[in-house]
């Protein structure tokens, strides 16, 4: 195990010093959800224009469960594992440009998380109404590596994100779909 962290601190090194000051203030912007709402609202409308306001209703009650949820779990997981931020690191503070400071835990990212299950749930739902619903995918990207990139999270952090969100994601959809099945399609 302090193989796999000491190879998942050096990744976090490598891809944090990627990075430059000419472009912290475009990621501080896109790890902001509320920045992202242009892109729900499209969604939302499409997913509107497929399958009616009704369903529609259904699937934000279902989105805000799994956001939900799915918050609430990651909190539990960062809470019984107490991993530090790279922000929190002294071993890192020698490259650390200190662009946002949390002092809540690192492991596993919330935002690939959460940015992952909606996405899953959203693509499911969407792949048979639209040719390139898989351009999606990038949302959870983009918006994790952002974490990476402001110093919040490793890429364990967010691979582990993501592996959740998928589940989650997956999870859900299932549920959906069984909802529709048995209360609203009879």
């Amino acid at each position: 195990m302090e193989e796999l962290l000491k190879l998942d601190r050096e990744l976090f090194s490598y891809l944090y010093l990627m990075g430059s000051e000419d472009y912290d203030a475009f990621w501080l912007l896109i790890t902001k959800q509320v920045y992202w709402t242009p892109l729900i609202i499209g969604v939302l409308y499409l997913i509107q224009r497929k399958i009616g306001w009704k369903n529609l209703g259904i699937i934000v009650v279902f989105l805000a469960l799994l956001i939900t949820f799915t918050d609430q779990m990651t909190n539990l997981v960062k809470h019984t594992f107490q991993r530090l931020r790279p922000s929190n690191e002294v071993e890192l503070g020698s490259i650390m440009r200190n662009l946002i400071k949390r002092n809540s835990y690192s492991f596993f990212s919330g935002h690939a998380s959460s940015s992952m299950a909606s996405t899953i749930f959203i693509v499911s739902i969407l792949r048979k109404h639209y040719k390139h619903t898989y351009l999606l995918f990038l949302f959870p990207l983009i918006f994790a590596y952002s974490r990476i990139y402001l110093g919040l999270h490793y890429p364990l952090d967010i691979l582990a994100g993501y592996v959740f969100g998928i589940i989650t994601g997956t999870i859900f959809y299932k549920l959906y779909t069984m909802f529709m099945n048995k209360y609203i399609k009879n």
